[in-house]
């Protein structure tokens, strides 16, 4: 069967696998939407981390004595 979408092939050590094929019986999805899902919410995860660390770096060097105000930038 032909798809438009891209497929990927993983090799799972036999924990890993039982425990989604176990999570994908549980909420009655097969196990190629279950490993979609929880690579999502893996990249979802690590895209939170790079954006804590950014604003982690921009708070260190942020200055109140600097900073605009709503009125300087929206001009209301």
């Amino acid at each position: 069967m032909a798809t438009k979408m891209p497929r990927l092939n993983v090799v799972l050590e036999p924990p890993v696998y039982f425990a989604i094929v176990k999570m994908a019986k549980k909420e009655g999805i097969s196990l190629s939407l279950k490993a979609r899902d929880l690579i999502k919410e893996a990249l979802e995860f690590c895209e939170d981390t790079y954006w804590v660390k950014q604003a982690q770096i921009r708070e260190r060097t942020f200055s109140h004595k600097r900073a605009l105000t709503h009125k300087q930038i929206w001009g209301r």
